[in-house]
């Protein structure tokens, strides 16, 4: 009977303790419904238009790199005002070439040893210093080759940058590729969900947002104090938002700059993209933790910021995945009680993990409604299809918990992942 109460004790103290630390992004959920439109009602001109370089690193991206570049030749804003530099990296297609061709400045690198986006972008950064010297451009675009911009992306960044009082700024990273499958609904929900109900609102309330993976513009100031992009976790992308909020930089976010980013398609793929971004992610709990709850109490700006990016960062999937193992031990545990108290143990137990279940379920089928609801005009995918998928998207976030089991103990290394023009995909539907 003791060990009976003992799990009782243990998975509500976790529940309580889970529910306490996250609920203030119930708050932001809030946040982002209710002034959705704050921004859009208090727009300025912008100060000026600054000079910025375009960094797009690339690995084998001959079939979709044109259409990247050709969206930032549609720019509304001045097209003298910036210059587009592709890094072809360990390249064995046309990249390069198709770059030039489309007008954009190339570089080539051939490096076995260290590979990654952090090295590229540091390499591609001291060679445009070189070439150009420190103080040619105010800011520095960051892309992936698969995005495609909306044509206003540039001048709505600028409208916000050169006013100050931010060090970077993300924006609004949309999918096109959402009504594909399951799979890349799964990925587009989570980072509209992630631009409407959690960048906006830390943006609105003052706090610093986080950057992700693309899309986003870093101040000349920063990267010269940083000499270049010295990040090379595996998720090069929250090692630098979590250096920010530590280091008191403020990062900033632009709703009406969209980005339609290209999600991977098939499971394989997927499970190899996110065993990447987990163990990146337990390399970030390595290395920063202590930083963190050190700046919850000791930065200047950045107080909050600091116990939000903990918050996002923390290995709370580490948690869940013990409970389950407390489960199974607790089974077995059973083969020495009485036939009363095991029949006991096990339907409490059972219970128990039915009730976390549900709950989860549950939990990210509110985030998915709400997410698609406020977001509806700006999906493209058919209404069925936005749908369906609302539903499914569950059971794609459950599939991290095996993804992060098996990132606790394997080696992981950076993986490509195949492109597609607008035209492919919309041939593969």
């Amino acid at each position: 009977m003791k060990v009976l109460h003992t799990f009782i004790s243990v998975s509500q103290i976790a529940f309580i303790v889970l529910t306490l630390a996250y609920l203030y992004q119930i708050f932001y959920m809030y946040i982002g419904f209710r002034y959705r439109k704050m921004n859009k009602a208090s727009k300025k001109a912008p100060a000026k238009f600054l000079n910025y370089a375009v960094f797009i690193s690339a690995r084998n991206e001959e079939g979709v790199i044109g259409e990247l570049i050709q969206s930032l030749k549609e720019q509304t804003y001045p097209g003298s005002k910036f210059k587009i530099f592709v890094l072809a990296d360990n390249c064995t297609d046309r990249t390069a070439e198709v770059s030039r061709r489309a007008g954009a400045v190339v570089y080539e690198r051939f490096d076995q040893h260290q590979v990654g986006k952090g090295y590229a972008l540091n390499y591609l950064y001291h060679h445009v210093i070189r070439d150009y010297g420190e103080m040619a451009f105010d800011g520095y675009f960051v892309f992936d080759a698969d995005n495609i911009l909306d044509k206003n992306f540039i001048y709505e960044m600028n409208r916000t940058f050169s006013q100050g009082g931010y060090d970077c700024l993300t924006s609004y990273r949309n999918s096109k590729n959402f009504g594909t499958n399951w799979i890349t609904a799964g990925y587009s929900i989570w980072f509209l969900r992630e631009a409407r109900y959690v960048n906006f609102p830390r943006h609105l309330l003052g706090n610093s947002c986080m950057i992700s993976g693309t899309g986003f513009l870093v101040s000349r100031e920063l990267l010269a104090e940083n000499r270049g992009w010295p990040y090379h976790l595996l998720t090069e992308d929250i090692e630098f938002s979590v250096n920010c909020a530590i280091h008191d930089k403020k990062i900033g976010y632009v709703d009406d700059a969209i980005l339609y980013d290209e999600q991977p398609e098939t499971f394989a793929q997927s499970w190899n993209q996110r065993l990447r971004w987990s163990k990146g992610f337990f390399q970030i709990d390595w290395h920063y933790i202590p930083s963190l709850i050190h700046g919850i109490f000791t930065a200047k700006r950045n107080k909050t910021s600091c116990y939000d990016v903990l918050m996002t960062v923390a290995p709370c999937s580490i948690l869940t995945i013990f409970l389950l193992l407390y489960n199974i031990f607790l089974f077995g545990y059973m083969q020495d009680l009485t036939i009363y108290y095991r029949v006991l143990l096990w339907h409490t137990a059972t219970r128990s993990l039915i009730t976390a279940l549900a709950v989860y379920y549950f939990e990210f089928l509110f985030i998915g409604i709400c997410t698609v609801a406020t977001e509806w005009k700006r999906i493209r995918a058919t209404s069925f299809r936005k749908i369906c998928y609302i539903w499914l998207f569950p059971i794609f976030e459950a599939t991290y918990l095996p993804i992060t089991m098996v990132a606790l103990f394997k080696k992981v290394e950076w993986k490509p992942i195949a492109h597609y023009s607008t035209e492919q995909l919309a041939a593969r539907r």
